[in-house]
């Protein structure tokens, strides 16, 4: 599908829900709580749209369906689901949450190993959400172990870490390359992938008790290192060949950019450097530049008829 393609085509849900709610949550760790709110609660919203999309998608024929199922773009009903879960223990809603980290696991034991059978090299962005979808399941339930001070779901958390950052090697190996050039947004998932496993790293550490294991952080900090290797160069690129127009998968580009941001700022509380959370801080200003500019695009998008056929 090229660009003008994407662009036309349906709003990408499962995407929106994730580039919010990170926001959301990036913008609650630098202190603006009523900002947090109202960002949350456009992500519930986006969240609902998404559920519909995809119990329609359920009602579709069974070779429609089996089709859509291998698309790595349905793993962002998993991700889209932790980042909401996430946000919802912000405000203590914890029984919503632990809905939603079944529901997710449920999501991904069944799609993950149909998208996985159906990769092709070479590899679009997309296919980091394999990664991404583990990893949010680490982020939710570690997040849940602190905060309901269960300590059973840091092993199988654990064991989902390390899986998903088997599955990022196991992309990168496929990956197109050619996409950090000319990709129209998702290949920015490349760095998102490695940012979200930072931060599961780092709420894995806070879940397995103080102090922290100095592996985990180790772990958690070269991750982070190469997390904004990619941001960088990725960066250059927009630079040197800037994508203009709106096309639903620069979603898959705002969510990156606010999940280094997080995870930078979480990074730097875990590890007790001040000027690591400070990076993170000002990292969050783009991403909130960002969604807003491709929220207007959307509006605007979705404002426009639709030619039929």
């Amino acid at each position: 599908m090229d660009s003008a393609e994407s662009a036309r085509g349906p709003q990408p849900w499962g995407a929106m829900v994730m580039a919010t709610g990170i926001v959301a949550v990036g913008l609650d760790l630098a202190g603006f709580t009523w900002a947090t709110r109202v960002l949350l609660v456009v992500t519930a919203a986006l969240w609902a749209v998404m559920a519909v999309t995809f119990g329609r998608r359920l009602r579709d024929g069974r070779e429609e369906r089996r089709a859509a199922e291998c698309e790595p773009v349905t793993l962002t009903s998993v991700a889209g689901s932790g980042v909401l879960g996430v946000g919802l223990l912000l405000f203590r809603y914890e029984v919503a949450a632990e809905a939603l980290l079944a529901l997710m696991a449920v999501a991904w034991l069944l799609l993950l190993p149909r998208v996985v059978r159906s990769l092709r090299r070479p590899l679009p962005g997309a296919a980091y959400l394999v990664t991404v979808s583990t990893q949010s399941l680490v982020v939710l339930a570690s997040t849940l172990s602190k905060q309901l001070s269960v300590g059973w779901p840091v092993w199988p958390a654990g064991v989902l870490l390390a899986l998903g950052l088997v599955l990022y090697l196991f992309v990168l190996a496929r990956f197109d390359f050619r996409q950090v050039r000319d990709g129209a947004g998702d290949h920015w998932v490349l760095a998102g992938a490695l940012s979200i496993s930072a931060l599961a790293c780092a709420k894995l550490a806070v879940a397995a008790g103080t102090p922290a294991p100095r592996p985990l952080e180790w772990l958690m900090l070269v991750i982070l290192a190469a997390a904004f290797a990619w941001y960088v160069l990725l960066l250059c690129a927009e630079i040197g060949r800037p994508r203009t127009g709106y096309d639903g998968r620069r979603w898959s580009t705002v969510f990156p950019l606010g999940m280094t941001a997080a995870a930078a700022m979480t990074a730097g509380t875990v590890a007790g450097l001040p000027w690591l959370a400070a990076l993170g801080r000002a990292l969050l200003w783009p991403a909130v530049a960002a969604w807003a500019v491709v929220a207007v695009g959307a509006v605007r998008h979705a404002a426009v008829p639709r030619a039929p056929g």
